[in-house]
């Protein structure tokens, strides 16, 4: 049962259900012999695990388990560490789990400057690395698909590794127009936590101001890892930096049972945003990524 799930709920479902077959399996061999027989589902009549219903404050009575995945986990040659989108609980190719996704690497990022001569972009110094602590709605920048968190690692061929911002800036601005390449990589400051709603429409944890300030005991947040003293800068990969708690609830309220957070050290965000004031971040951009 080697393999990456996206939340807890997922690989225990999993695990489950892997040796609820394996029993049958073993059943049906010693019964009629060693011959091909479908994979059946677990239901609540009999078997290892009686029942899933509720399972772990979940609602999955009509779980069906996805087919089998051809690939998981790691590519050994390029020891890439590989995530999957796809779980018995979160379902096939997950959405927010996929918009959310911190890859591993480094990509190439080609932007231009709009009529004002502008990216729509703004550059952090921190720990002698160049951070993205800004990137406006409706910019260059946005529909390039830069997002805050993400590490700036050479511009137009220029390696930016202890530069301040300002020099960061001068060089953007002497940039041609039409051409800046970036090399970046995903915001190596922030992680990604995938959760299950419970029947109550709840992951089980409270936050105030986008931080996450209490966790509510054996639930699918606390199962899964969620930690205080840490800001929300990401629901299923939507940026939600500046939004009232109110709004980012309502996105919570809209989600499907499986949630996707991005998360960032309290310590680190406040030296990203220290500043930035309240209008800045309410011009962030906080569209939906494609995927």
């Amino acid at each position: 049962m080697a393999g990456l799930y996206p939340s807890l709920e997922d690989m225990t479902v999993a695990k489950m259900t892997h040796v609820q077959v394996s029993q049958q399996q073993r059943q049906q061999t010693a019964i009629t012999g060693p011959t091909p027989a479908p994979v059946p589902v677990p239901t609540g009549r009999g078997g290892l695990y009686p029942s899933l219903d509720d399972y772990m404050g979940l609602n999955i009575t009509h779980y069906n388990p996805p087919p089998a995945p051809t690939s998981q986990a790691v590519v050994p040659q390029s020891r890439a560490v590989v995530t999957t989108s796809s779980g018995p609980v979160s379902g096939i190719g997950n959405v927010g789990i996929r918009r959310a996704e911190i890859k591993q690497g480094i990509r190439e990022v080609t932007v231009c400057k709009d009529q004002t001569g502008k990216v729509g972009i703004s550059f952090h110094a921190q720990s002698k690395g160049i951070f993205i602590c800004y990137v406006k709605k409706g910019s260059p920048a946005a529909t390039a698909g830069l997002r805050f968190g993400d590490q700036i690692l050479s511009i137009n061929g220029e390696a930016v590794a202890g530069y301040s911002d300002d020099k960061v800036n001068k060089i953007v601005k002497k940039a041609p127009s039409d051409r800046i390449v970036l090399a970046v990589r995903d915001r190596p400051f922030e992680r990604t936590i995938t959760m299950q709603k419970d029947s109550s429409n709840h992951v089980g944890f409270a936050f105030k101001d986008g931080e996450i300030k209490q966790i509510v005991k054996d639930s699918s947040a606390a199962r899964n890892g969620i930690l205080i003293d840490h800001y929300i800068t990401e629901v299923n990969g939507q940026n939600v930096i500046g939004l009232k708690d109110k709004a980012i609830g309502d996105i919570f309220s809209e989600s499907p049972r499986t949630i996707t957070v991005t998360i960032m050290l309290k310590v680190v965000y406040d030296h990203m945003l220290k500043n930035m004031g309240s209008k800045l971040k309410k011009s962030m951009d906080h569209s939906i990524p494609d995927v």
